[in-house]
C-alpha cells in the first residue's frame, strides 16, 4: 500500500475542500471485494465515488481517463483491499459505557438482573447519548458503517431523542429501533411516541438514519406490553417501518413464530434476532414468509442462549441468509471480525463433528459466506439492501480501505480470507460513509478523544453509583 499517498492528511484536505455533493474520489489499483454476485472480486481495480454514491467499479478505467477531470481526487489504493462497510443488525448501544463490566456472565438471567433491572433504570438522557455515541464511534473504527441500535431503554421522549442525536452526530448509517424498557419507572410514551420520532427525525427518503419498531418475542421477560403481536405489528404498518424482534429462542418463541405466521405478521420487513433452539416448523414458517434473521454468534455462545449454538445451519436450511450482530458490549466484543470468526469456527466445528467416524463429507460454510452475512445480508436484514452492503454502482459509498500489506496481512493470497481471518481495526486505513470520510490514516475523524473519555467515565460513574429505581 502506498500509505503516505493513500491516507495522507494532504489527500484528506483535498477531499474535504470540495462540497460533499460535488466530490469525485477515485480509488485506483486496489483489490476490490465488491460482495456483488455479478461483480465478484476485481484485482487492481478502480472505484469512483461521486457525491454520496458509488458510480463506477471496474478494472483499470481510471487509467483510461476517468481521473482526468480536475475536480477528481485520485487516491492510489495500491496494496489495499476495498470492501463494503460491515452492517451490524442488532446492538444495544446505550450500554456501551459499561462495556465488559461482566465478561464472564453466567447466563441470560444474570445479564437481565444486572443490566436491565439494575443499571438501565437509572439512565438519564445524557447517559443514553454517551453510550450510543461511544458505540457508534467504535463501530466506525472497526469498519461497521451501518449499525442497528436496538434502543430498549426509551424511558422518556428525551431518552429517545438523545439516542437519535448520538447517531446523527457520529455520521454512522444508523437504524434506531425503539422499544420501551423492561423494568423500572418510565413514561409509557412508547410506542405512541414513534409517530413524533418519525415526523421529527425520519421524514426524508434520502438520509443516513432510518426508524424501526423494536419488540420482544414473548411476554416471559417483561410482560405483554413489549411482546410482538398484532397490536405492535399494526403500529409498524401504520408508520411504514420495519420490526426487529429480540429474544427469539426456545419453545415459547417457536410457538409465537407460528402464531405470527398464521396471523400474517411475518415477512421481509420483520427481523427475528438470535433464533436459537427453534423448532423445524418455526424455521419453515420463517423461510416461507421471507422473514429475516439476525444472528449474534458470540452472544448465543457466551451467554448461553437456549442451545448456545448460533443457528446458521437452521437458517440456511430454511433458505434464509442471515445478518450478523454484536448484541451487548457489557459481556462481548464490539467488532464484526469477532462475529465472523466465531461463526465460521463454530459452524465448521459442528459440521465436521456431525460426520466424524463416517464416510460423509461435512457441509461447511466459507469465509465468503460470513463476509456476505456481515455486509450484503446484513443490509438486507436491516431493510437497506438497495442502499448499502455491496460495492455496486448506484449504492451509497459505504466502504473500507484495508491495508493488505500490513504486517499481519501480507502477503495477499486470498482477499476474502484476509478480511475475515486476518484483519482487525488497526488495518482499516479509511472508512467512508455516504461518501464522507469518517476514519482516515487509521484514526476516527472529528473526535476529541480526551473530552470523550471524560464524558464516558463521568457517565459510567453516575450509572454505577446511582441507586436503582
Amino acid at each position: 500500500m502506498n500509505v503516505h499517498d493513500t491516507t495522507s492528511d494532504a489527500v484528506l484536505t483535498r477531499i474535504r475542500s470540495r462540497a460533499a455533493d460535488r466530490r469525485r474520489i477515485l480509488f485506483t489499483g486496489a483489490t476490490i471485494v465488491t460482495m456483488d454476485p455479478r461483480l465478484g472480486v476485481i484485482d487492481r481495480g478502480d472505484l469512483l465515488v461521486e457525491g454520496d454514491s458509488i458510480t463506477a467499479v471496474g478494472a483499470g478505467f481510471g487509467a483510461a481517463g476517468a481521473d482526468a477531470r480536475a475536480d477528481t481526487v485520485v487516491v492510489d489504493a495500491t496494496g489495499t483491499i476495498l470492501t463494503p462497510g460491515f452492517v451490524d443488525t442488532h446492538r444495544h448501544a446505550w450500554q456501551t459505557q459499561l462495556r465488559r463490566i461482566m465478561p464472564d456472565v453466567d447466563d441470560l438471567g444474570a445479564y437481565v438482573a444486572t443490566t436491565l433491572a439494575g443499571y438501565a433504570t437509572v439512565y438519564r438522557p445524557e447517559d443514553m447519548y454517551t453510550g450510543t455515541r461511544l458505540a457508534a464511534l467504535t463501530a466506525i473504527d472497526s469498519g461497521i458503517t451501518t449499525m442497528l441500535d436496538f434502543s430498549h431503554n426509551s424511558r422518556t421522549r428525551e431518552h429517545s431523542d438523545a439516542a437519535i442525536q448520538a447517531l446523527l452526530g457520529t455520521g454512522i448509517r444508523g437504524v434506531h429501533a425503539s422499544m420501551g424498557p423492561h423494568f423500572g419507572a418510565w413514561d409509557r410514551q412508547w410506542p405512541g411516541d414513534l409517530t413524533r420520532l418519525k415526523d421529527q427525525y425520519f421524514a426524508g427518503d434520502d438520509q443516513l438514519l432510518t426508524l424501526r419498531l423494536a419488540a420482544l418475542a414473548t411476554d416471559e421477560i417483561a410482560g405483554p406490553e413489549l411482546a410482538y403481536g398484532s397490536g405492535l405489528a399494526r403500529v409498524a404498518r401504520d408508520l411504514g417501518v420495519g420490526v426487529s424482534v429480540d429474544a427469539v429462542f426456545g419453545t415459547a418463541s417457536s410457538e409465537a413464530v407460528l402464531r405470527w405466521a398464521g396471523a400474517g405478521l411475518l415477512g421481509p420487513d420483520v427481523t427475528l434476532i438470535h433464533a436459537t433452539g427453534l423448532t423445524t416448523a418455526a424455521w419453515r414458517a420463517m423461510g416461507d414468509t421471507g422473514t429475516t434473521v439476525s444472528l449474534a454468534p458470540t452472544s448465543d455462545a457466551q451467554i448461553g442462549l437456549e442451545t448456545a449454538i448460533p443457528a446458521v445451519d437452521e437458517a440456511l436450511s430454511a433458505g434464509i441468509r442471515p445478518g450478523l450482530s454484536i448484541d451487548v458490549e457489557v459481556a462481548l466484543a464490539g467488532d464484526m471480525f469477532t462475529q465472523m470468526r466465531a461463526l465460521h469456527t463454530i459452524q465448521r466445528m459442528r459440521a465436521v463433528n456431525a460426520v466424524h467416524g463416517t464416510d460423509r463429507q461435512p457441509s461447511r460454510i466459507t469465509t465468503h459466506d460470513v463476509l456476505d452475512f456481515a455486509t450484503l445480508q446484513g443490509a438486507r436484514t436491516n431493510g437497506l439492501a438497495a442502499i448499502t452492503g455491496s460495492l455496486t454502482p448506484g449504492k451509497k459509498a459505504d466502504l473500507l480501505v484495508i491495508g493488505a500489506e500490513d504486517l499481519n496481512n501480507m502477503p495477499l493470497n486470498d482477499p476474502i480470507g484476509t478480511v475475515v481471518l486476518g484483519t482487525d481495526a488497526r488495518n482499516i486505513c479509511a472508512v467512508l460513509i455516504n461518501g464522507e470520510p469518517r476514519k482516515w490514516n487509521g484514526q476516527v475523524l472529528d473526535v476529541d478523544l480526551p473530552a470523550l473519555r471524560t464524558e464516558v467515565c463521568t457517565s459510567r460513574s453516575y450509572v454505577l453509583n446511582a441507586p436503582a429505581v
